[in-house]
């Protein structure tokens, strides 16, 4: 039986114990000497022969779920049937139900929540389509889809096992914002099937939430459906990666003194979301930025096959510097990371103008650690809950949805994306403002509210509101 576990947590082994062989002690000794410490027993079968019992254990060197196996297997009369973690047994029949909003008790109520009553409604959309808005589902849901071909940090995982972190955005909408949510992973690659078959599913939905597909696909696919359907359609990677790095910056650069038009700033990695945080970078004002990429600094003077790329090398780089990354980040205000982890040198810092704003992105590795250029940088942030400063999605998509849902927008334009960014970076008042709290948790309760109130009237400011919301 090989573990799924990691260490450093809390794990649940399950024995059966052949009574007649061996005694719980020799179990609680063979998981001692592993070093493992047992917080927790919980019985859960016995009779003559057999006890069955679950052994909550906490375990903190590593190799220790490896060691505690083996021990075990060691000992006779001991039985490991299975081992969990907290996390695995969260997961259980999955993260999230449906619940219906009410009871159906007697015959009549099942007569209007469905046949015969029901068809009034159905023909009442039927007549006037925009109906579906406000008597379905569609008002309040959103759909998280996903083809499993970029999860987090592990690649190309396929839609089966992208669910469990679609499931859990679903969650995250639901609870920071009463937005209904459905993950759906589809099981294809291709960009013809996905984007037909979300259209295909559009009409249930209010709102669709693009994930972790992998670029240069995902770029045509969000484009396309933009395009082609009527509802808001978000690629998060993208978007709600550019919008919180935006807040962030802003606040960075009140905290270093910088105004974001003449700040210089290096963009490496340029693929998805280093290619929206340079769109909305430029929204927002700025007018000095080198993009870095593997082939080195991108310039329009070069040709490439990549059309991002392309894009990219004739919208930046303004001087037409060349070179890698030593050469972009000489003399350079701001260093913005969605690369890879341990690109960033100290020495490339050094040669970076004073207190330099530093947002090491990558996951879940950052290009440099905080603590290796603390000294020398005016303000650092990471993608990472463990350190100061998180770059978090999480801040961004619940209040963008529920302003968009609640405006009813056909789209999901820059002036909102704008909107939701100066949002979260004005939840921390000037009084909190320090290097080390530039972008609030994604627990506080103001930047949901915030969002979607500043989301709301650029939707209607835009004219991209098919609603009149009045507070």
């Amino acid at each position: 039986m090989k573990s799924q576990m990691t260490d450093g947590k809390t794990i649940i082994l399950r024995l059966e114990i052949d009574t007649n062989v061996a005694h719980f002690s020799k179990a609680a000794t063979a998981i001692e000497q592993a070093k493992g410490d047992i917080v927790a027993i919980d019985v859960i079968h016995t009779d003559k022969n057999k006890s069955t019992r679950d052994l909550t254990v906490k375990i903190s060197e590593q190799g220790a779920t490896e060691r505690l196996t083996e021990a075990l297997r060691t000992v006779p009369g001991i039985r490991l049937l299975h081992i969990s973690d907290r996390t695995f047994l969260l997961h259980l029949g999955g993260k999230i139900s449906i619940q219906p909003k009410t009871k159906i008790k007697n015959r009549d109520d099942l007569s209007r929540v469905y046949t015969p009553d029901v068809a009034r409604v159905c023909q009442a959309i039927a007549d006037e389509p925009s109906k579906a808005h406000t008597l379905t589902i569609k008002r309040n849901m959103v759909a998280v889809v996903s083809d499993g071909s970029a999860v987090l940090g592990l690649g190309n995982i396929g839609p089966y096992a992208a669910m469990p972190v679609m499931e859990g955005k679903a969650m995250l909408f639901k609870q920071f914002a009463e937005v209904d949510a459905f993950p759906i992973c589809l099981d294809t690659q291709d960009t013809e099937e996905i984007i037909t078959a979300v259209k295909q599913m559009a009409p249930a939905f209010g709102g669709i939430n693009l994930e972790d597909i992998s670029a240069p696909r995902c770029f045509e696919i969000e484009q396309r459906l933009r395009a082609e359907l009527d509802i808001p359609v978000f690629h998060d990677d993208q978007h709600g990666t550019a919008v919180v790095l935006y807040a962030g910056l802003l606040n960075a650069l009140k905290v270093t003194g910088r105004e974001l038009s003449e700040a210089r700033i290096v963009v490496c990695g340029i693929g998805a979301a280093g290619t929206a945080c340079t769109k909305m970078l430029i929204a927002g004002g700025a007018q000095h930025i080198i993009g870095v990429d593997r082939t080195g600094i991108l310039n329009a003077d070069e040709s490439y096959d990549n059309t991002m790329w392309q894009w990219y090398a004739e919208n930046t780089n303004a001087e037409r510097r060349k070179g890698g990354l030593v050469e972009a980040l000489q003399g350079a205000d701001v260093f913005i990371g969605v690369s890879a982890g341990k690109l960033l040198k100290r020495a490339h810092v050094e040669s970076m103008a004073k207190q330099p704003i530093v947002f090491a992105m990558a996951n879940p590795e950052p290009e440099i650690r905080p603590e290796e250029i603390e000294d020398i940088v005016g303000v650092f942030a990471t993608g990472r809950s463990d350190y100061p400063n998180q770059i978090n999605n999480v801040l961004c998509f619940p209040g963008i949805f529920r302003g968009a849902l609640d405006s009813r927008a056909s789209v999901i334009n820059e002036e909102m994306k704008l909107a939701a960014a100066e949002a979260i970076a004005s939840v921390i008042t000037e009084e909190e403002l320090n290097r080390m709290y530039i972008i609030p948790s994604v627990f506080n309760a103001k930047v949901v509210e915030e969002v979607r109130r500043r989301v709301i009237a650029a939707a209607q400011q835009s004219g991209v509101s098919r609603r009149n919301v009045r507070e």
